[in-house]
């Protein structure tokens, strides 16, 4: 797939620990973990909004395109 997720480069920078964001967003970890593995097939757009509140970024910054 052409989608790469840095949610975990874009949580370092901020300095922010999986289970700090687990608690601000509502989510499992399990949920979290396959969203930063890129895993997922699907992101709601409130989880993504709730992400981008808590690192102070835009959506771009989490999810890039890149042609195969």
């Amino acid at each position: 797939m052409g989608i790469i997720v840095n949610l975990d480069v874009i949580m370092a920078q901020r300095k922010i620990q999986s289970k700090e964001l687990v608690q601000i967003l509502g989510i499992t970890p399990a949920n979290l973990s396959i969203l930063k593995t890129g895993k997922a097939k699907a992101i709601r757009f409130t989880t993504l909004e709730s992400i981008c509140k808590a690192l102070d970024c835009q959506p771009g910054d989490i999810l890039e395109y890149k042609k195969e």
